[in-house]
């Protein structure tokens, strides 16, 4: 039995031992009917256990290829109040551009719903923390879209770095490569199966420009760029394995310039990006430039221990020890070095890595729906990834450095 075959059949066994017995069915509703929508819609198709009976999308096309890409044929709605306004409906799946994640989790909270919310908590502090407020209020259950957490060789580096395999930690850098930004466009009318409006919702109005609607994520009006794309999974790992779930950067600073691509409005995360942030015991860096290497990617987190070096990503990990001695004979070093490569961790196809980590994610939301449990990306686990990078990401757009008081982000 190899790897990933053992780690499937895992899954699948805690998933028959998590039924619990019961008959009925958790009621669901998509809301964002996308790619990542379609991908996560898959992995709750895995567990018997519940029942998705409706879906919002603002746009009827992506409506249609959804149905297309999942073989369903859900009742589709424009406005996701109608799906709160649902009695039968128990929970309702997220995955919205970032702008639109926090009134829409604050109306289900409201409304009695549990929540599985995709990351960033939003794209800006003051939206995230009325997510974490309305939690907190209330006896939802709310899991964030951070499935590393339930990745199993994310799990095994969390243990070896807690152990002290690679020593005492004193930087945690993550880099992931590239960039969201484009160039001056024109407008043009919306599409007509389109609400253009309800797409921009609590955001800015603005005529509407193709890029804003396919590539969302460069403007600061609805994302963060790859700094909270990429970065909020990423600072979740520096969370995990630094157990620093419950601090926050004590200086948070930032470079950012229109380099390959220029943005004459500023209104978009500039294409060239690094961010740094200051914590008690150790400190951490983004980058979006990475040498590209044939045989194991550099992107990811790197932890740099007194004992040894560990790079980690979804296609696996490679630890090496500290090099001992200065001149004359080396000495032994204090670890042995470790490796582990996965090349479908980036392949979001069925059975893969990507896969299993999302549905033994899934998987732990609806056994908390039923337990009432928190589950293992709780609404404080993703304000804590999420705030460093809306930190960078303001650092970046006002040329400031930024501390933390605990409700606010001030000038340092």
């Amino acid at each position: 039995m190899n790897r990933r075959t053992f780690i499937g059949t895992a899954a699948a066994l805690a998933a028959t031992r998590s039924l619990r017995g019961a008959n009925d069915r958790i009621q669901m509703a998509i809301i964002g009917t996308g790619n990542r929508g379609s991908q996560v819609f898959g992995s709750f198709g895995k567990h018997s256990d519940c029942q998705f009976v409706r879906a919002c999308d603002v746009a009827t096309s992506r409506h249609e290829q959804f149905s297309t890409r999942t073989n369903t044929s859900l009742p589709l709605v424009k406005d996701y109040r109608r799906i709160l306004d649902d009695k039968s409906i128990d929970a309702v799946m997220v995955t919205t551009p970032d702008h639109w994640h926090s009134p829409i989790l604050v109306d289900a909270i409201a409304a009695g719903k549990d929540v599985y919310c995709e990351k960033p908590l939003s794209n800006t502090i003051e939206a995230a923390q009325k997510m974490v407020g309305a939690v907190h209020s209330s006896k939802r259950v709310v899991q964030i879209g951070l499935q590393q957490r339930s990745w199993p060789h994310f799990q095994e580096c969390a243990e070896l770095v807690k152990s002290g395999y690679i020593g005492d930690v004193w930087q945690a850098t993550i880099a992931y490569t590239g960039s969201y930004t484009v160039g001056p466009e024109p407008t043009e009318a919306p599409p007509a199966d389109l609400d253009w409006d309800m797409w921009q919702g609590p955001a800015p109005h603005h005529a509407y420009q193709p890029s804003r609607q396919r590539r969302w994520r460069a403007f600061y009006a609805y994302g963060g760029g790859i700094i909270t794309d990429w970065g909020v999974h990423l600072m979740d790992v520096v969370n995990w394995y630094m157990q620093a779930e419950g601090k926050a950067p004590l200086k948070t600073s930032a470079a950012g310039r229109y380099v390959r691509v220029q943005c004459p409005e500023r209104d978009q995360i500039p294409d060239s990006v690094n961010v740094s942030w200051e914590y008690d015991t150790f400190v951490s860096s983004f980058t979006n430039a990475v040498m590209n290497t044939p045989d194991f990617p550099l992107v990811g987190n790197t932890f740099y221990g007194t004992k040894g070096t560990l790079l980690l990503n979804r296609d696996g990990y490679q630890i090496r020890p500290v090099a001992r001695g200065r001149g004359g004979a080396p000495q032994a070093p204090e670890i042995a070095a470790k490796s582990f490569v996965d090349k479908e961790g980036l392949s979001e196809a069925a059975g893969t890595s990507f896969d299993i980590a999302t549905v033994n994610h899934t998987r732990n939301f609806l056994d908390c729906v039923r337990s009432r449990n928190a589950p293992v990306a709780n609404i404080d686990v993703g304000f804590a990834a999420s705030l460093p990078c809306l930190l960078g990401v303001k650092a970046v757009r006002e040329g400031k450095q930024y501390t933390w008081n605990g409700k606010s982000a001030i000038v340092a």
